[in-house]
């Protein structure tokens, strides 16, 4: 640091500034010192200052799947949160959201030396008696079903499906038939629920439910079905994968989306609205998400401690072309006995 502070004609304690981010040097001064640190082939010494400050600038992620849609655009919006406030990143992915596995991946974050840790699994499924949680370690947890002692960060999943199911009814449409996610799923169960008390307040039957995997195949099985039904007008997919296999089966069959069938999403992906037709969707804001649970563990982090909270982040509704009043001639048609969710 003394030879960058005399090639740079500065400090010790401006390189020092430099060194830790801070914003008080002008970039001028900034930019010398980063040419004398490149000069000379500074590179600071993480582990001393970790010793000296008590943290180490590293974030922990612990995910149950890296193949959803849904987890990789939360993981890279925690990544650009984390990197913002100059945090490294170190993801353990476990493979089944039990507890064996949960508590092995604590195990493997105290060993990376975290700063703290952010859950994004299906939280709900934890057994607090039998996963035992680092005593003092700052902790965010990414699903609104948790019931664990931290703060808690997620889209409005309820509020989402009603507006997806208040939609197609507000169309016209006789009531609204819905293609879930997996039972294990939190967000699915929530969304489910959500679509069925919209129903049932609305003084409309409710259709059975079929019960997908998040999976463009599973929607596509799911409107194979449903295109043999003349009495479906409307469908709620729980997420645009599952939408675009419910598009694709309906092409097959010949039930024009939507001359003949309303088709309705969950996410906004980036491709929802080249779909064709372009999707009507519920989107969520990943990103929000991510910041959100960097802020508090970073609040946490520097605090000592975290205070549970609820944060939900407000939905979307996108209209677009896949969904429309339903056909002359099939309204009030008969509908199936009230299902559950």
């Amino acid at each position: 640091m003394a030879d960058v502070a005399r090639i740079a004609g500065v400090s010790g304690q401006t390189v020092s500034r430099v060194v830790n981010g801070r914003t008080n040097v002008d970039e001028t001064t900034r930019g010398r010192v980063l040419a004398a640190m490149s000069e000379v082939g500074y590179r600071p010494n993480n582990a001393a200052r970790a010793l000296r400050l008590g943290r180490f600038g590293n974030i922990g992620v612990i995910m149950f799947t890296l193949s959803s849609f849904g987890n990789m655009q939360t993981l890279d919006s925690i990544a650009k949160a984390a990197v913002d406030a100059n945090y490294s990143l170190t993801l353990i992915p476990v493979r089944r959201a039990s507890q064996s596995d949960v508590t092995k991946a604590f195990a493997r974050l105290n060993k990376q030396a975290v700063d703290g840790v952010i859950i994004v699994i299906e939280a709900h499924l934890i057994d607090t008696n039998e996963v035992q949680l680092p005593a003092g370690l700052p902790l965010v947890v990414v699903d609104a079903g948790a019931q664990l002692p931290a703060p808690v960060v997620d889209t409005d999943q309820a509020e989402g499906a009603k507006l997806a199911t208040e939609h197609l009814l507000g169309l016209g449409h006789d009531t609204v038939w819905h293609v879930s996610g997996p039972e294990s799923s939190y967000s699915a169960v929530r969304r489910r629920q959500s679509w069925h008390d919209t129903l049932r307040a609305n003084g409309r039957a409710v259709p059975p439910v079929i019960i997908g995997d998040w999976s463009s195949d599973a929607g596509y099985r799911a409107g194979l079905e449903l295109a043999e039904n003349p009495d479906v007008t409307a469908i709620f997919a729980a997420n645009d994968q599952m939408a675009l296999g419910i598009l694709r089966a309906m092409h097959e069959r010949g039930r024009p989306v939507p001359g003949q069938v309303s088709v309705l999403g969950f996410d906004d992906m980036a491709e929802a609205k080249d779909f064709w037709p372009p999707l009507t969707t519920i989107r969520q804001s990943f990103g929000a998400v991510g910041r959100r649970s960097v802020d508090l563990l970073i609040h946490g982090i520097k605090n000592g401690t975290s205070t549970p909270v609820n944060v939900l982040v407000p939905i979307e509704l996108v209209v677009r072309a896949s969904t429309a009043p339903p056909p002359e001639g099939m309204l009030g048609n008969s509908m199936p006995a009230a299902g559950h969710p």
